[in-house]
């Protein structure tokens, strides 16, 4: 009788530590995004955009991109992820095109690197076979780019912009350890649009350590933003592996 008591007041006292692993999460990860750029951007009074392909000679480059989140069970205080990539570009060759009311023209020279960083709050609505989290994303963007050609003509700029977003991610798990997901970044305002979604396939496996790949598409439009107007996509395949614990 003894026994039984005892060990049922263990089963009991277990329930908080079992409960408490089941919910607090800490996720750290990174991977390889391939990013093919297309689109092009222009500053205000040019006759049209210059194509970051055609006219800035951008080809698709491998980058590193990084996370890391934290999940808890207290009910409405968000969980907090925080996303980071820099993607950089540069172009030389033969050239011809109008940035900023000069005419460039031969030998072309170009940089540009994008840096961005997301501080992303959410929520899990659903958490079992079907997974469902809202939330609002604060993605700091960075730009800094420099043009020149061999007539002595160059453009140097930078612009910072703290971006607002709303955010979604909607999954399902077929079998243990597998999620199939889909997660989107999006906000509108006066013209302008940043637009960031994503298809993966994730696999946890039983000893903390994952495994992730999948496509993404990123897409900046800028109407009359610090006297610039862009269109600009940033899109590829993904891969990443991640400590889950």
């Amino acid at each position: 009788m003894k026994t039984r008591q005892r060990l049922i007041a263990l089963a009991i006292a277990a329930i908080p530590v079992v409960a408490m692993a089941d919910v607090l999460s800490f996720y750290v990860g990174g991977g390889v995004w391939n990013t093919s750029p297309e689109g092009g951007f222009r500053k205000t009074g040019d006759p049209m955009l210059v194509d970051v392909q055609d006219d800035l000679l951008w080809d698709s480059v491998p980058r590193g991109y990084v996370s890391a989140s934290f999940e808890h069970p207290v009910p409405l205080i968000p969980n907090v992820r925080i996303n980071i990539v820099s993607l950089d570009y540069s172009g030389n060759g033969n050239s011809s095109f109008t940035f900023d009311g000069i005419n460039y023209s031969g030998d072309i020279d170009n940089t540009m690197t994008l840096e961005q960083a997301d501080l992303l709050l959410y929520w899990e609505l659903l958490d079992n076979i079907v997974s469902l989290d809202i939330g609002l994303d604060a993605r700091a963007l960075n730009i800094d780019y420099s043009i020149s050609d061999n007539n002595g003509d160059s453009t140097t700029d930078s612009t910072s912009q703290v971006v607002p977003m709303l955010y979604a991610m909607v999954g399902v798990s077929p079998w243990s350890g597998i999620l199939l997901s889909a997660e989107a970044y999006y906000v509108s305002s006066a013209g302008s649009e940043v637009s960031d979604y994503s298809a993966k396939i994730s696999y946890t496996t039983d000893y903390f350590v994952g495994f992730e790949a999948g496509y993404r598409s990123e897409n900046i439009v800028l109407d009359d933003i610090e006297d610039t107007f862009a269109d600009l996509t940033f899109k590829g395949p993904f891969l990443g592996a991640y400590v889950k614990f």
